[in-house]
């Protein structure tokens, strides 16, 4: 295989939802713990996070939302980060990743992004004029080895990981809740198919492991067949 092998890993609800409501102000890790019967497990999504591939996919929209261009700089990790920004990431969100990963790289189209503008050894930028997904993906694998990736970004993004068929498995936390509203984000977000000459471009999955965790928690583990 030309790129790296992919898990999409989420937590979602029962509903399919990845976040607790459309707003930028509403999340997961945020919300989820105030609420009755739901926080006492979250708990083990972060515990088998930390059992994921040593570099994880994501998009500067959701980490800016979890307020990374305001936080204290982290401790390092093993972890490689990579991120797909435009116009999100700040300087002070670039130089937070550059701090927390093992590499970083930041996959933009915009020649004006604040990465472009911090020196760290560990800082990379895969530039592309004209954005795909696939391209960058090969370009991890051939220029910074990375061999397995975890992805861990919104639905939007998720969906063109699915549409260009670039997930082989997925690894889903379950949350004992229904969210609901119909522009909540899901876990797979993005252009819906409009025809039946489209069906080619679903996900078809074999389950592979269903766990049931403390406070009725789920883990399914699927791998992408088609």
């Amino acid at each position: 295989m030309d790129r790296p092998v992919t898990t999409l890993f989420m937590l979602m609800s029962v509903d399919g939802k990845i976040s607790t409501g459309s707003t930028d102000s509403l999340d997961f890790d945020k919300d989820l713990p105030l609420i009755a019967g739901v926080g006492d497990g979250l708990h083990q999504y972060y515990e088998i996070e930390q059992t994921t591939d040593l570099w994880s996919f994501n998009t500067g929209r959701v980490q800016a939302k979890m307020g990374i261009n305001e936080s204290e700089m982290p401790s390092k990790t093993p972890v490689s980060f990579v991120l797909m920004d435009n116009h999100h990431l700040k300087e002070h969100g670039v130089r937070y990743f550059c701090a927390r990963s093992r590499q970083f790289i930041v996959i933009t189209s915009n020649l004006r992004h604040p990465a472009f503008g911090v020196k760290e050894s560990n800082l990379h930028i895969i530039y592309q004029e004209t954005p795909s997904l696939r391209d960058a993906l090969v370009c991890l694998k051939e220029k910074y080895g990375c061999e397995r990736l975890t992805v861990q970004s919104g639905g939007t993004v998720n969906g063109l990981f699915l549409r260009e068929k670039l997930i082989d498995f997925v690894d889903i936390v379950v949350a004992p809740i229904l969210v609901g509203g119909k522009d909540t984000p899901t876990l797979i977000d993005g252009a819906s198919l409009l025809s039946d000459s489209e069906l080619s471009g679903l996900g078809v999955l074999k389950l592979t492991d269903c766990a049931v965790l403390h406070g009725s928690y789920l883990r399914l583990r699927y791998e992408v067949t088609d």
